[in-house]
C-alpha cells in the first residue's frame, strides 16, 4: 500500500491525530451550518525517546498513547489523519503540459523523482498533485507539480502504528500542509510574488515552510526547538534539566530598540538575567538559520519577495518572540491563532499562548472537513 498516494485523496470521516516528541495530539473539526466547531481536542504525554526526529521509534508506546487519545476524548472512527513533521521532501517541478496523465506521472514519480531524491527511487513513497500551467522564459507552456516523498521504511513504520492502535490512516501528509491548511484564508492575502515564511517551532526543531499561493516552495528543518531554548534557560538558572518546557510559557523576550539607522542597539534591563541571556542566544541561531534559508530561497526565486513570518508551535507563545523576530530579519511577523484564523466554535475555551501550538493538529482535524 502506498499510504502517502493518499495524501491528495478524497473526504472521509476521520480524526486528527498529531504525533509530536513529547505528546500525541488529536483533534476533531466539524461542520455546524456555516462555521467549523472544534469538537473535541485530547493531548496524551508519549514516554521519552518514542518519537524522535519525525521516525516513531518505540511503536507500542506510541500506539498506547493513540489508544489512551481516542477513549478520553471518545471518538469512534475507523480513520484517521496524521502527518510527518520534517520527514519529507517537497519541490514543485515544471513538466511540460502536453504529457497526458499517464506519462506525466509515469515522469513525475520515477525520472523527476529519481533527481530528488537524496535515496534511491525504490526505497521512497512519492504522490504528486498538478498546480496551474505557466509559460516559460522561451514561451513554452508548462505544468508545475508539487512533488512530495518520503522514505518508505518511515511512512510503513506509522501505517503499523496506527493499525496497532486498532485505526487506519486515511491520509498521511506533512506537517506543514497540515499547517497550511489551518491559515491558508490568511496566506491569501499575499500576492503572486509575495511569499510568508511559516516558522513552526516545536519540542525539538523548528520547521521552516517558504510559502507561496498556498504551497510549500522550500522547506527545511532546524534542529532548535523549545528543548533546546528551556535546557539553555535551566542551565543558565542552574535548574535541574526537564522535558517539561512550561518554563518557556511565563517568559517574554526583550526587544532591541532600534537606533535612528535601523542597527539594533544593546539589550540592557531583561538580558542582564543570565536566563533570559541565554534564551537569546538560542533565539539569536535561531534567527541566523531563518535569514539563511530566506536568502537561499531568495536566490533561487526570482522576482519574489518574503512579505511576513508566520509564528507557529508550542515555541511560538514564548513572549514577545514575533517582535524579536520582526527586528533581527527585518520582516513583520505574527503568532499564529488557529481558532481566529478559521472563526472556530470552541466546545471549551482555549488560552491564547496554546493557540499557536495547535495549528497542526487543527489542519489535520480538517483533512476531511
Amino acid at each position: 500500500m502506498n499510504i502517502i498516494q493518499s495524501l491528495f485523496s478524497s473526504k472521509r470521516q476521520s480524526v486528527g491525530i498529531e504525533l509530536t516528541p513529547e505528546r500525541v495530539n488529536l483533534a476533531r473539526v466539524r461542520k455546524q451550518g456555516q462555521k467549523l466547531k472544534l469538537e473535541t481536542r485530547t493531548s496524551v504525554e508519549l514516554p521519552e525517546g518514542a518519537f524522535q526526529e519525525g521516525q516513531i521509534i518505540d511503536s507500542p508506546a506510541v500506539a498506547e498513547a493513540i489508544q489512551t487519545g481516542l477513549a478520553d476524548s471518545r471518538i469512534k472512527v475507523k480513520y484517521a489523519t496524521t502527518a510527518i513533521p520534517g520527514r519529507a521532501i517537497t519541490r514543485v517541478i515544471p513538466v511540460p503540459s502536453e504529457l497526458d496523465e499517464d506519462e506525466l506521472r509515469e515522469m513525475v514519480l520515477n525520472q523527476e523523482a529519481s533527481l530528488y531524491l537524496p535515496f534511491p527511487r525504490e526505497e521512497a513513497d512519492v504522490d504528486y498533485q498538478k498546480l496551474g500551467f505557466f509559460v516559460d522564459e522561451d514561451g513554452i507552456e508548462k505544468v508545475q507539480v508539487l512533488l512530495v516523498a518520503v522514505r518508505k521504511e518511515v511512512t510503513d513504520s506509522y501505517v503499523e502504528t496506527f493499525q496497532q492502535a486498532g485505526i487506519n490512516l486515511a491520509v498521511l501528509e506533512t506537517s506543514s500542509f497540515a499547517l497550511i491548511r489551518t491559515i491558508r484564508d490568511q496566506l491569501r492575502q499575499f500576492t503572486p510574488q509575495e511569499a510568508a515564511a511559516i516558522v513552526d517551532i516545536g519540542f525539538e526543531s523548528t520547521e521552516i515552510s517558504i510559502v507561496v499561493d498556498g504551497i510549500p516552495h522550500f522547506s527545511r528543518s532546524v534542529p532548535i526547538g523549545t528543548f533546546q531554548i528551556q535546557g539553555a534557560l535551566s542551565r543558565a538558572m542552574n535548574l535541574p534539566p526537564s522535558r517539561n518546557t512550561d518554563l518557556l510559557k511565563g517568559m517574554t523576550v526583550p526587544t532591541t530598540p532600534m537606533d535612528t539607522v535601523g542597527s539594533p542597539q544593546p539589550i540592557s534591563g531583561g538580558a542582564s538575567n543570565p536566563g533570559t541571556a541565554a534564551m537569546l542566544r538560542i533565539l539569536g541561531e535561531l534567527s541566523d538559520e531563518l535569514r539563511r534559508s530566506i536568502d537561499f530561497y531568495l536566490n533561487q526565486a526570482e522576482d519574489m519577495e518574503v512579505a511576513q513570518l508566520l509564528l507557529a508551535g508550542s515555541g511560538a507563545a514564548i513572549g514577545q518572540l514575533d517582535e524579536f523576530f520582526a527586528q533581527r530579519l527585518s520582516l513583520p511577523a505574527s503568532q499564529v491563532d488557529p481558532v481566529a484564523a478559521l472563526s472556530l466554535e470552541l466546545a471549551e475555551e482555549i488560552e491564547e499562548e496554546e493557540r499557536p501550538g495547535l495549528a497542526t493538529v487543527i489542519g489535520l482535524g480538517l483533512r476531511e472537513v
